[in-house]
């Protein structure tokens, strides 16, 4: 899988597949996958983590058990996810046996599941092939800010935080909203949200750049179409950044004030949502979603060692841009997706090409044909020219 073409999609179970070359198919691919993990390496490595783990002292250092303990378990999981699709591939060998011995075409529909199954487990795998960044298997921090557009774009950044938030919850993310600030008359003018999975950062990285939206607007009287923008910027979340970041709170300004937006029961109502501006660089970020200002700010310093740490990998690779993407205006022109509600319906990713009629499924976190499409165009670009 890593280097040369990046994996094919393989091919999705249809109502006339052909099981014994789908059978075959799957083989391949799975064992191609087994060796891209290093199967052997991890069933070792898996040995001597499980060793550290259950040292008496292991907690004495807690950074140190940490780290054993996240390996550990991303470990167990690639190990645990080829002995899955070792199970199922040998659940639909033995359908396939029984339908051709006893002649029963309902074990059909049931081995063309299995295989389908198979084949998404087998998609999702491949796609860790396009990943080309150091941290791409990190958690993230990401930010939407309401562009062009007053209150539509307001409501369409409302709408951007729903989507993504639901993608994350397909994928069994969890998302914590650490900021948002409320729109004039509607939605949100911005919103921080840390995303916790693996690969969220890789995945979301691909989400990055301006999204624009055409539809009815709500909130004309005229009922006119109007389009508007909202942004995503994404940087890795990490929990230990000591090796990386070092933030003097002298150089930060510290501001204290009263959260607001929905919130329920947990609303602190005294001072406690805080914002932390680091003075040398301009950077700003915001929390007010934790239940006390100690709370606060220690997420808040989290995210802008998020961000710090983010703008040194930036500038060592001697450009802002090498790893946060274009900065570019939150307006027209410069979307990397348009999501039209009317006259028709149609969601279209203006870099890759990928495209869909099925507006709501997207706006419902249905993302990851786009995300995929997005990455493999990202591939095929750092492949060497001959």
């Amino acid at each position: 899988m890593p280097g040369g073409e990046p994996p094919s999609r393989g091919g999705s179970v249809s109502d006339r597949v052909d099981v014994p070359g789908a059978i075959a198919a799957a083989t391949e691919r799975l064992a191609e996958a087994a060796r891209f993990l290093g199967r052997e390496s991890l069933v070792g490595r898996r040995t001597e983590l499980e060793a550290e783990a259950s040292a008496p002292g292991l907690w004495d250092d807690a950074d140190h058990a940490r780290r054993v303990t996240t390996e550990l378990g991303r470990v167990s999981e690639d190990l645990e996810l080829l002995d899955a699709m070792t199970e199922r591939l040998s659940d639909a060998e033995t359908l396939y046996e029984l339908e051709r011995e006893e002649g029963d075409p309902s074990l059909r529909a049931e081995t063309e599941e299995v295989l389908a199954d198979l084949d998404a487990r087998l998609r999702s795998l491949e796609l860790r092939a396009l990943f080309a960044g150091d941290h791409d298997d990190s958690d993230a921090v990401a930010e939407i800010h309401a562009g062009a557009g007053g209150t539509d774009a307001q409501d369409w950044a409302e709408m951007l935080l729903r989507m993504y938030s639901r993608w994350a919850e397909r994928r069994g993310f969890d998302v914590e909203v650490e900021e948002a600030t409320p729109g004039q008359e509607a939605g949100l003018l911005s919103a921080t949200f840390i995303v916790k999975g693996r690969y969220a950062f890789g995945m979301l990285a691909a989400e990055r750049g301006v999204h624009r939206l055409v539809r009815i607007s709500p909130f004309d009287a005229q009922h006119r179409r109007q389009t508007s923008f909202a942004s995503l910027d994404v940087v890795p979340f990490i929990e230990d950044l000591s090796g990386e970041v070092e933030i003097d709170e002298k150089d930060l300004r510290i501001d204290t004030y009263r959260s607001s937006g929905a919130g329920g029961q947990h609303v602190n109502k005294t001072d406690s949502a805080v914002r932390l501006t680091h003075l040398p660089t301009g950077i700003v970020v915001s929390c007010q979603n934790q239940r006390s200002q100690h709370q606060n700010k220690a997420k808040a310093m989290q995210v802008l060692g998020a961000k710090l740490a983010e703008r040194q990998r930036a500038e060592h690779l001697a450009t802002l841009d090498a790893l946060s993407g274009d900065r570019t205006d939150n307006a027209w022109g410069n979307q990397i997706r348009s999501y039209v509600l009317a006259p028709y319906q149609l969601v279209k990713d203006l870099r890759s090409g990928e495209e869909t009629g099925n507006v709501d499924a997207v706006l419902d976190g249905d993302l990851d044909r786009f995300i995929e499409a997005e990455l493999r165009r990202q591939a095929e670009l750092r492949r060497p020219r001959t």
